[in-house]
């Protein structure tokens, strides 16, 4: 009679058989836009777009906005009103980089770049991340512009 037996660390026939997992997971997350399908129902973001989103979110929220965690976020809206000066790119990078290694630990960065125009009143931010369960490469760019 044959018997079947299940791998298990215990086991001690590891070494004879090849044994390879991989375990990808697939973010999901509603559309803030709350576009309406024709079911009704709302539309998900799914995989890299649920990440950009959500870095998006991280990036434009400021502090002291979300309950319980007063520094959760990029607060690059609070750097819109403060001068112009040599140091203000610098900044933004670093507020972009402490926020997303902080508080977002499914994107890799892989590139932040800030340009600001203090004559035309306008910061500019591109971030290349990478998600790390799919290796992807996303781009997501923000303006945040001073009323005129």
């Amino acid at each position: 009679m044959a018997t079947t037996r299940v791998l298990s660390t215990e086991d001690g026939k590891l070494g004879q058989s090849t044994l390879i997992t991989t375990r990808v997971r697939q973010y999901e997350d509603i559309d803030l836009t709350f576009a309406k399908r024709p079911s009704g129902d709302v539309y998900k973001k799914k995989d890299a777009a649920a990440v950009k989103q959500a870095v998006k979110n991280l990036l434009l929220t400021n502090f002291y906005e979300k309950p319980f965690l007063p520094f959760f976020g990029g607060d690059l809206r609070a750097l819109l009103f403060e001068l112009a000066d040599d140091t203000i790119e610098s900044d933004v990078y670093d507020r972009v980089k402490q926020a997303i290694e902080t508080y977002e630990p499914r994107v890799q960065i892989i590139q932040v770049e800030v340009n600001a125009q203090p004559d035309i009143n306008d910061l500019s931010v591109t971030i290349v991340f990478k998600v790390i369960s799919t290796e992807e490469e996303v781009s997501y760019t923000t303006n945040l512009t001073r009323l005129r």
